[in-house]
């Protein structure tokens, strides 16, 4: 192996049913119904969950799929930087709602 950190070289495989999403840099700051911005750093009441996408799934990963939209709450997160960009890693379990096309037709997908 020469100096390179070896996730420049290697794919990244999730393994059981652990879960990479994208941050979603957006859902940081939010805008209020009369225009006025919100930021991240501003304490609220209650905890917010967020909405990411996912990047890549483990094995054991039964409900959620690479591409489909999840709610998380990001205070129960571990991020990792790969290639410069910033991911979370979680268990399915920690997924609150998925949001996916394939989820038309069938069932609700209510199950909270």
């Amino acid at each position: 192996m020469t100096g390179g950190s070896p996730e420049k070289a290697a794919p990244i495989k999730m393994l059981h049913d652990r879960v990479l999403v994208e941050v979603d840099q957006e859902s940081g700051e939010r805008r209020s119904s009369g225009g006025i911005v919100i930021p991240a750093t501003a304490a609220m009441g209650a905890r917010r969950l967020a909405w990411s996408r996912v990047i890549a799934v483990g094995p054991h990963a039964r409900a959620v799929e690479a591409g489909d939209r999840v709610l998380f709450d990001p205070e129960d997160k571990a991020e990792v930087e790969v290639h410069g960009e910033v991911y979370v890693v979680m268990r399915e379990r920690d997924v609150h709602a998925v949001a996916a096309e394939r989820l038309e037709g069938g069932s609700t997908g209510l199950y909270l």
